[in-house]
Formats: C-alpha cells, structure tokens, sequence
C-alpha cells in the first residue's frame, strides 16, 4: 500500500514505538492520529506531526469505539491501523504468597488482548468502507485491491516466556495467535492483518535499567547485542505496510535472541 496520503490511526502512539511509528508515517505523507493515555504526551506528539491527539483508555472498551470513531472522522477515512499499547505484571504461577492472583492476569489480558482485538475488530469496519487501493488490471483476475492494513504487537515473550511473565506471556501469544485467521477473516475484504514481536526495546519501560543490567539482558541476540530501537519497529511496520505479500504473520524482531527461563 502507497503510505502517501493514507490515513493512519496509532493507538500508544505518545511514545516508545508508537511514537516512531507515527513519526515516520508523518514523515512519509500519511495523516496520522495519535490515540494514548490522557495523562501521556501525545497532545505535543501529534502537534509535531501535524496531527490530531485523542486521549483514551484502552482497557475502556466502549469509549475506545467512540474515540477511534472521532479520529477516523477527523482523518476522513482509515487505512492504516497500528496499535503498541500493552503491558504486564510479573508474577508466577505459585508463588511465595500463593497462586498468580486471577484479577492481575485478567487485567494483564484486557491490556495487551482483548483490547488490540477490540481496537483491530473496529478498525476493520473503517477501513471496509474504503474504496479498495491499487486494483490490479482486468488481465490479473487473482490481484484486488487493498483497503488497509492492521499491524498489532506481540512480543518474544508469547514464544519464551521468562519466569514470573504466564500472564503477559498468554496474552501475548494470543495475539499472535489472532493473526492469521483475522487476516483470513477480513482477505476477501482487502484488509491486511500482522503482528511484530520485538524483542527487549529501548523504551519507557527500559530507560531506566542500568547500562551493565542491559548487556545482561541481550547477552543471548545473536547481532546485534543491544536494546531494539523504536525506529526499527516504526521501519518494519512501514515495511509491513509497503509490501501487499505480507500477511497473516507473527514477525519477530529480535536481532536472533530467544529468552532463557531468567
């Protein structure tokens, strides 16, 4: 899909990932909306862009409808759909103080799970509505057109899941594991469907850990040994978005690292 003049929609699109997700959307002519927290940075996130800031709550499922409503009507239509927003707990199985308390493991699936569903269901009615995008010639029965794409976040953690991360690491494998029959649910529409799961990135999450515990960390990638960056994962998703033959996929971005059980 030509991203040039394409309407975009990133939810935790305030920082970390996100933000360089929607940064290089911008910055290749899409109109871009910056959907986060209302207490986040997004308001000065989309002003240098350009952009509109809605503030949401993605654990808030109806608002969520009524917000990504406002931004497409806003953008005049949706084509692209990235969402990063998530997050987990650690905490195992069974414990010192007993088993993994249920509400915590609920709140970890609402966060990162039901809610990229949730944001991905709705996004797939916009972009429906699109008139489809690069239609092959008469001579190319088996080409149609595109009407928008729907990248989500997994992480390496729905494959190796680290001590202390069943909850995030059940959500996150459900995400992965949505991709494909999501992209077949919505194919005959046009609509494109993948998932990224990065590895350790630097990000609000990890700007606070010590230089040396981040060598610990990324002891095991194969090249290059180091913290992910935001704009690699915005790269990949421009790439996702560039390239009609993806789809259907969980792609790692990992620099060839798999977690040890620590």
């Amino acid at each position: 899909m030509e991203i040039k003049g394409k309407k975009a929609v990133v939810f935790g699109g305030a920082s970390g990932m996100g933000r360089a997700a929607a940064e290089l959307l911008a910055a290749r002519g899409a109109d871009v909306a910056v959907l986060d927290r209302p207490a986040s940075p997004g308001a000065d996130v989309a002003a240098a862009l350009g952009g509109r800031f809605h503030p949401v709550d993605v654990t808030d499922f109806e608002a969520t409808e009524s917000v990504l409503a406002d931004a497409v009507g806003a953008l005049g239509g949706l084509h692209v759909s990235i969402t990063t927003a998530g997050g987990g707990s650690v905490q195992r199985t069974l414990g010192r103080n007993g088993p993994h308390d249920l509400d915590a493991f609920r709140r970890v699936l609402d966060l990162n799970t039901v809610a990229t569903f949730n944001i991905s269901r709705l996004a797939a009615l916009h972009m429906s509505r699109n008139e489809p995008d690069g239609a092959q010639a008469p001579d190319e029965p088996d080409g149609t057109g595109e009407r928008g794409v729907i990248i989500t976040t997994s992480s390496i953690a729905a494959f190796e899941g680290q001590v202390g991360q069943v909850a995030y690491s059940a959500a996150k494998a459900a995400i992965a594991g949505m991709t494909l029959t999501m992209a077949r649910d919505l194919g005959s529409l046009g609509i494109r469907v993948l998932a990224i799961a990065p590895s350790l990135f630097a990000t609000g999450a990890t700007e606070r850990i010590p230089e040396e515990t981040r060598a610990a960390l990324v002891k095991d990638a194969a090249f290059p040994k180091r913290l992910g960056r935001p704009e690699e994962y915005a790269k990949l998703a421009l790439a996702i978005i560039d390239n009609p033959m993806l789809n259907g996929q969980c792609l790692r971005l990992d620099a060839g690292q798999r977690f040890a059980p620590r």
